[in-house]
C-alpha cells in the first residue's frame, strides 16, 4: 500500500467521513492507516458523528458526544456503524451510534442535537498566544527530525496531511522532555470546505483526538512515541457551543489536570480567530509505561 495519496487528501478525508449507507439506519466506512498501528480514534469519532447526522433532521445541529473506545481497531478493514433512533423530541434528537468491525463492537457513542434556541451567552477568554502565522507546521518540524523516525512511521508522517497543524510550543515527540502539561495547536483544513455545518462538526470531531492523549506525558517526559509506552484513548466527549469553520485557523488549547492509575486526563478548548469559544473537549487515555522507571 501507497503511504502518501497522490491525490486531494482532503477531499479523500471527507468521502472517508461521509461514509455508505447499506441499511436503514446502518451506514460503513472505511478505514485509513496513519501509522498508528490501529484505526485513529478520530476517524471513528468523526464517521460515527457522521452517521448520525445522516439520520438527523437538517435544521438539528450536534452539541455533546460521549465516547468510549472498546477495542482497537484494524486499519484493514471497513467499519459499519448502526445507528439506534432513541428520541426525537420537540427541540433534542438523540442519537446512540455503535461501530462493528470483525462482528464485534469496537466503540460507542452517544450524541445529542438541538436545534437553534436564544439563550444567555457568556464564554472563557481566549489564551493570549502567537497567532497561527509565522508559525511553523508541524510536517515541517517532522521533517526536521525524519533521521530520527523509525522508518515504518516515517514515511507516513512525512505525508501531505488534510488539516494541517502549527503548534505554538511544539516538541520532539521522539526525544521529549519534562514540561508542564500544556500546549497549542493551531489547525485547519488545507483547502475550502463546503458549507453544511454537519461536515466542519465531524471534521473537528476528526482532529480533536490528536494531542490530547501526548499532552498527560508532557510532566513525565514521554511521549508516546516512545517504545515503552503503551497508549490509547479510552473515552471522550465533546460540546459543540458556536458555528465555525474548520477551513479557518482554530486553536485547540490542551492541557493535562491529572495522571493516575494508567490512565491520563486531558481537557481541550478549541477557539476560532475571533476567540469565541466554538468547542470543548474531555479525554481519558491509557498509559502504561514498560520501561525502566529509575
Amino acid at each position: 500500500m501507497k503511504a502518501c495519496s497522490d491525490g486531494n487528501v482532503l477531499e479523500e478525508l471527507l468521502q472517508l467521513l461521509k461514509l455508505e449507507q447499506i441499511e436503514e439506519n446502518i451506514f460503513r466506512g472505511q478505514s485509513q492507516d496513519l501509522g498508528f498501528g490501529n484505526v485513529y480514534g478520530g476517524q471513528v469519532l468523526g464517521q460515527a458523528l457522521s452517521a448520525a447526522y445522516q439520520t438527523v433532521p437538517p435544521e438539528r445541529r450536534a452539541h455533546s458526544l460521549h465516547a468510549y473506545f472498546l477495542r482497537h481497531g484494524d486499519v484493514e478493514k471497513p467499519i459499519v456503524y448502526n445507528v439506534e433512533c432513541i428520541r426525537d423530541g420537540k427541540s433534542f434528537t438523540t442519537r446512540r451510534v455503535v461501530a462493528i468491525q470483525k462482528g464485534r463492537a469496537t466503540f460507542s457513542m452517544a450524541a445529542s442535537f438541538q436545534i437553534d434556541e436564544p439563550g444567555f451567552d457568556h464564554q472563557d477568554r481566549m489564551p493570549s498566544v502567537p497567532g497561527p502565522d509565522g508559525l511553523t507546521s508541524e510536517l515541517d518540524l517532522v521533517n526536521r527530525i525524519a533521521d530520527q523516525i523509525p522508518p515504518l512511521i516515517r514515511e507516513k508522517l512525512q505525508c501531505r496531511r488534510p488539516i494541517e497543524v502549527r503548534p505554538v510550543n511544539p516538541m520532539n515527540l521522539f526525544a521529549p522532555e519534562k514540561r508542564e502539561p500544556l500546549r497549542y495547536h493551531w489547525v485547519r483544513a488545507i483547502d475550502k470546505m463546503p458549507d453544511d455545518p454537519s461536515v466542519h462538526q465531524y471534521l473537528l470531531a476528526y482532529a480533536s483526538d490528536y494531542g490530547l492523549m501526548g499532552t498527560s506525558l508532557y510532566p513525565h517526559a514521554q511521549s508516546f512515541w516512545q517504545p515503552a509506552m503503551q497508549s490509547a484513548s479510552l473515552d471522550h466527549a465533546m460540546w459543540f457551543h458556536r458555528r465555525f469553520r474548520m477551513d479557518d485557523w482554530l486553536l485547540y488549547e490542551m492541557q493535562s489536570p491529572n495522571a493516575f492509575n494508567a490512565r491520563g486526563l486531558g481537557y481541550g478548548k478549541i477557539f476560532n480567530r475571533q476567540g469565541l469559544l466554538v468547542a470543548t473537549v474531555a479525554q481519558e487515555c491509557l498509559i502504561r509505561y514498560h520501561g525502566d522507571r529509575t
